[in-house]
């Protein structure tokens, strides 16, 4: 799998799983990555694919700053 191209953070580690939803493909998994970036994550027959990704959140959002990666 990839890594984040915001932060570097690998995508194969979600930092927080936000929620999960049945659909008919697959379950569509919501996770944020360690920089703020939320993912929807569609899970089909054992495969994983990032469907849609956003940009992190800004410093001033009140969250934590990205952590390093050498640090994961």
């Amino acid at each position: 799998m990839s890594d984040c191209p915001y932060c570097g953070w690998p995508d194969d580690r979600p930092f927080r799983n936000l929620s999960r939803h049945p659909t008919e493909e697959g379950v569509l998994n919501w996770t944020r990555c360690a920089c703020g970036s939320v993912q929807a994550r569609l899970l089909t027959s054992g495969t994983v694919r990032i469907v849609t990704r956003g940009r992190p959140a800004s410093a001033d959002a009140g969250l934590p700053a990205c952590p390093d990666r050498a640090a994961s």
